[in-house]
């Protein structure tokens, strides 16, 4: 016990010192009007210093481009933030002063998913981040199933926040992303009634290093981009086969 209550202090105490260091230099970009780097530093340092490894297949699209994954845990964020992504997350988020913060830092675009009567004007911002005439613009990530799954299956994607791609001024590639936890998804995956910080603190007490690969997949075809719902339903069978063919390889591998 006191182990793990050791190694989540370390973790947590080398992510405050990593923000320490880089906000000022990010406040700089920002004051010099220069694009910053150091979100993308920050989150992947964070991943280093909680032990995990990611691992990138496949190419990434050029901007503009909105990225579809599944959602396991938080380690997403860290883990797809070393792309140069920014994340479409729940406007809860912003209530919490330090990941408000965070999340400011990096351009995050907040919604309200339980407001559909602002989805649309919600789908606009969206589409403007994309064009690049928000604070950082060019890439942005969405998870369509709107919590976090098991690792193993997909939860329903839902295709309202997807209308962006068909607002957006200019042409936006559609890419799905499988995150891939392997054989730990089910050990970190946020799920059931666990609260987040247990979850965080669960995964920071880890003693095993986690390795999480980001597996680009083909962006989706015009004939796959005639709706959002025609989008949402090709970026999950995209994801889905990528997952069923990644356990079929372990189970023979084994």
């Amino acid at each position: 016990m006191i182990a793990k209550q050791l190694r989540v202090a370390a973790r947590l105490t080398g992510v405050a010192g990593l923000l320490v260091c880089y906000l000022p230099f990010h406040a700089a970009c920002i004051v010099a009007r220069r694009p910053s780097p150091w979100p993308r530093r920050f989150l992947g340092g964070s991943a280093w210093v909680a032990g995990v490894t990611v691992r990138a297949e496949g190419n990434m699209a050029a901007a503009p481009l909105l990225l579809v994954a599944n959602h396991v845990s938080w380690i997403d964020i860290l883990a797809l933030g070393t792309t140069g992504t920014a994340f479409i997350a729940h406007d809860g988020l912003a209530s919490h002063p330090l990941l408000r913060l965070l999340c400011g830092m990096n351009g995050t675009v907040f919604v309200a998913r339980h407001d559909r009567a602002r989805v649309g004007a919600q789908a606009v911002r969206i589409a403007e981040a994309l064009a690049g005439t928000g604070a950082r613009g060019g890439v942005l990530t969405l998870f369509p199933e709107g919590t976090t799954g098991d690792g193993r299956t997909l939860l329903p994607f839902k295709s309202a926040l997807l209308a962006a791609v068909e607002y957006a001024p200019c042409t936006v590639s559609v890419q799905p992303v499988l995150i891939d936890y392997g054989a730990e998804a089910a050990a970190i995956a946020w799920t059931g009634a666990e609260p987040g910080l247990g979850n965080v603190l669960r995964v920071l007490a880890r003693d095993r290093p986690l390795e999480v690969t980001l597996r680009f997949l083909p962006p989706l075809m015009p004939g796959e981009r005639a709706s959002r719902k025609m989008m949402a339903r090709a970026a999950r069978e995209r994801i889905a086969s990528a997952l069923t063919a990644d356990a079929e390889a372990k189970t023979n591998a084994a």
